[in-house]
């Protein structure tokens, strides 16, 4: 194999790494102050200028912080659970590309890490990982209130993947192609947000469920379940699911982005490929602040209701987004799918409205 093609993947590999870990730390700083500027109040302004070393100040806190294991918890399962979770957040987004590819030291190098035919299924099967690593922290905790946070949090994720999985088929049969560059491409006239509107707004919600972001924060409910699966996590350990929490909401922005919101592409991305990494990065910090929003203004959902809603809602509707984009594919009429696909979801809702506010 080539050396320089070894090379390649390695630095491009730990370049992406990096930029998730500096994006993680930063990202609670742009939560916090993005939360504080929507409560009308101050958020983090001591640590640094403008609190601008806050993530690291919290970093030091948690590396210092006295790590406990349970002395009835099963070690071995105990400890490897963080990384179980963590390790899929890091490489899920191999396959996604953040440019044109460029001219670097005579080689035309691509701007992902991986160019992979079958890009989207490697999405969806790193995606179902994580769930593991919830599911064991609460089961080798050997504590209650956690495993019932683990369970709660299988059931949620395993529900709302359903519909995570069918968001996908939508931009898949519009640019006739699993490869995540292909699917970019594709967009180049025309963004499939267009086409795919509530197939994007599924997507969106379906995410929120899969990383556990308010309103649909039930396995960590702290007035409910103490916590939930990382009750008994401290130090490191805990740091661990915290980061991969917030590196799965950036990975999950930039695939939304790419499948609906053209990726990488934007005005002069030819003439000038650096503005690709740039454009994308745009739209992920756009998505990031939806997700943000999204928790300062909603409470958290009644369990009973958070299920109906992925089973009753999401799923049917993201069937019906499949039925109806086949449809105007085969018509040739793609702009009737966002047409059709809009009527669909007010049928939908109208239909479910009383049978989700009776109970």
């Amino acid at each position: 194999m080539d050396t320089a093609l070894i090379i390649e993947w390695i630095v491009k590999s730990l370049i992406l790494i990096i930029a998730l870990l500096v994006g993680f730390m930063y990202l609670t700083l742009y939560e916090r102050k993005a939360l504080a500027r929507i409560q009308v109040r101050i958020g983090p302004n001591r640590a640094g200028p403008r609190g601008w070393f806050q993530p690291m100040a919290d970093g030091l806190k948690l590396v210092f912080k006295e790590e406990l294991i349970p002395a009835n918890s099963y070690k071995l399962i105990f400890i490897l659970a963080p990384i179980v979770t963590v390790v899929p957040a890091l490489i899920i987004l191999a396959v996604v590309p953040w440019g044109d590819t460029v001219t670097l030291f005579g080689r035309e190098i691509s701007l992902s890490v991986s160019n992979l035919n079958i890009g989207i299924l490697y999405i969806t099967a790193i995606a179902s990982i994580s769930i593991y690593g919830i599911v064991l922290a609460g089961w080798s905790s050997n504590n209650k209130y956690a495993m019932l946070g683990g369970i709660r949090s299988s059931a949620q994720m395993i529900s709302y993947e359903l519909a995570l999985g069918l968001g996908f088929i939508g931009p898949m049969m519009l640019a006739n192609s699993m490869n995540v560059n292909n699917i970019v491409l594709a967009q180049k006239p025309i963004w499939f947000v267009v086409y795919q509107p509530i197939g994007a707004l599924i997507f969106w919600i379906a995410t929120l469920a899969e990383v556990n972001r308010a309103p649909f924060d039930m396995p960590e409910a702290e007035q409910e379940l103490t916590a939930g699966y990382h009750t008994e996590y401290s130090g490191l350990k805990f740091a661990l699911f915290f980061m991969a929490e917030y590196i799965k909401m950036i990975a999950v922005s930039a695939i939304a982005a790419s499948l609906f919101f053209g990726g990488y592409l934007g005005p002069f991305v030819y003439q000038f490929p650096w503005l690709g990494p740039f454009y994308l990065l745009l739209k992920v910090v756009i998505l990031l602040f939806g997700m943000i929003w999204v928790r300062a203004t909603l409470p958290r959902i009644r369990y009973d209701r958070l299920m109906a809603f992925g089973w009753k809602v999401l799923f049917p509707l993201a069937l019906a987004n499949i039925f109806l984009t086949a449809v105007g594919i085969s018509l040739n009429m793609l702009w009737l799918i966002s047409i059709m696909t809009i009527i669909a979801f007010l049928l939908v809702v109208f239909l479910l409205r009383k049978e989700l506010v009776r109970r």
